[in-house]
């Protein structure tokens, strides 16, 4: 394997054969070799604890949805009976009939349908409704804005808590035209956000964090951590890997736990680090990620994705990609990652091969697919895919196994330069001597003259 910069054969051997090559063809130092390094193993999701991270309305549905996406029984009962037990402390009718007819009866009679509370939460619930009615009837009639404004946003709170995110969406929108204060319409418009994100309508979200973002005077450090949370799953939903993975990089410290019923500080570093990974160059992952002091904080909640990012910009593709494949089957069960895993997984696979093979004229493919832990055939497929998308600029020798990278010839590319800037001149020189002939001559004018 030959070095674009005469580096002798056995260190670049070397350096392929555990996937340490650097992208720029330096050799690595001492403190960057971590050949030795232990990787974590994927554990299976403690729900318990990641339960934890959340409250509210969220932490009942990603419950939920892990029961549905997970292939073990007892992790399904588990994260059932958590959901069951969270729905219980409110009154959400409508999602508990829905826990119970999953749960049928696996785990006993304790979690059995409760009739007698889901009647006494909807009696509860019409006479709250009434007594809401009311109050909001007699500020209209006093034309108390305050008032109204407070009116319409307890409707919004009681339909958010019973389930009917649409009317509670409603509601919270109403109280814009009664808001006196920046603060009123930044609360407004978190509530719509936090809706919004529930009944999975991101447009909406998009839109009212803009909203919230045009009254700055208003805007506390954590108010603004959450609403580039927001945007960050905006962008994330409509597969804007690179906007979302800046969103989530602007998220400050002061966010902390407070946003706990959409998102977990933990949430921003996976999100944030592998949307990086999958669409910012090395010189980003540097500069907006590593030398992140902010997000920093972020990934040292999750040591597996800053390790990831830390091996994939030192180009220990090997060690990057287990840990990946350590975190699959957890990422598989986010709500929100849940769309994008295969796709993240595929773009940061595709810049690693990229990255590996552009320090080199030539590389022994049987090494590389040593470094990435596939088969020469299946590397060779994906080198395939990747030169004919133009990514790569590079040839196959199916023979010999070996990849030779196509370069300019820069020599060529120099007098083709050359001779484009010299038509450019000739043809700028050409019309300033026409312009000046017409200025001497004062053609414009006479023309001008005789009409």
């Amino acid at each position: 394997m030959d070095g674009i910069e005469g580096a002798s054969n056995p260190m670049m051997e070397e350096m392929q054969a555990n996937g340490t090559g650097g992208v720029d063809g330096s050799p690595l130092t001492s403190t960057s070799r971590r050949k030795n390094r232990p990787i974590v193993s994927g554990e299976p999701l403690d729900i318990e604890a990641y339960a934890g991270l959340y409250t509210g309305r969220t932490k009942i549905k990603r419950l939920m949805f892990i029961a549905n996406h997970c292939d073990n029984p007892g992790m399904q009962l588990e994260a059932l009976r958590m959901a069951n037990d969270e729905i219980k402390r409110g009154e959400n009718t409508h999602l508990y009939r829905e826990v119970v007819q999953k749960i049928d009866g696996r785990l006993g009679p304790n979690y059995a349908m409760d009739a007698a509370w889901c009647s006494t939460i909807e009696r509860k619930a019409e006479q709250r409704k009434e007594k809401l009615e009311s109050e909001l009837n007699a500020y209209r009639t006093n034309l108390i804005k305050e008032s109204i404004r407070m009116g319409y946003n307890d409707f919004g709170d009681f339909y958010y808590a019973h389930g009917a995110l649409g009317d509670a969406f409603k509601s919270y929108v109403r109280t814009r035209d009664y808001c006196t204060t920046s603060k009123h319409i930044i609360q407004m418009c978190l509530n719509a956000i936090l809706v919004s994100i529930e009944m999975v309508q991101f447009s909406n979200v998009t839109s009212y964090v803009s909203k919230a973002e045009q009254t700055p005077e208003a805007l506390d450090p954590p108010t603004v951590a959450k609403l580039c949370c927001a945007a960050g799953l905006a962008h994330l939903e409509a597969k804007k890997y690179k906007l979302a993975a800046r969103k989530f990089l602007e998220v400050g410290p002061e966010l902390g736990n407070s946003y706990s019923e959409v998102i977990a500080p933990q949430d921003v570093a996976t999100y944030g680090g592998l949307c990086a990974l999958a669409s910012f160059d090395r010189t980003e992952l540097k500069n907006k990620v590593i030398d992140n002091i902010n997000f920093r904080d972020f990934l040292e909640l999750v040591p597996e994705v800053r390790e990831l990012i830390n091996d994939f910009y030192s180009s220990h593709y090997a060690s990057c990609l287990e840990y990946l494949g350590n975190l699959k089957s957890n990422l598989m069960l986010d709500i929100h990652l849940y769309d994008h895993v295969e796709t993240l997984y595929d773009q940061i696979r595709n810049k690693a091969l990229i990255q590996y093979t552009l320090p080199f004229v030539s590389v022994d493919m049987r090494m590389m697919a040593d470094a990435f832990k596939t088969s020469v055939v299946g590397l060779e497929k994906e080198l395939e895919a990747l030169i004919t998308d133009n990514q790569i600029q590079a040839r196959i020798d199916s023979h010999n196994k070996i990849l030779y990278a196509r370069h300019a010839d820069q020599r060529n590319a120099t007098f083709q330069r050359v001779l484009q800037t010299g038509n450019e001149f000739d043809q700028e020189v050409r019309a300033m001597l026409l312009r000046s002939s017409l200025l001497k001559y004062d053609y414009n004018i006479r023309a001008l003259r005789k009409h």
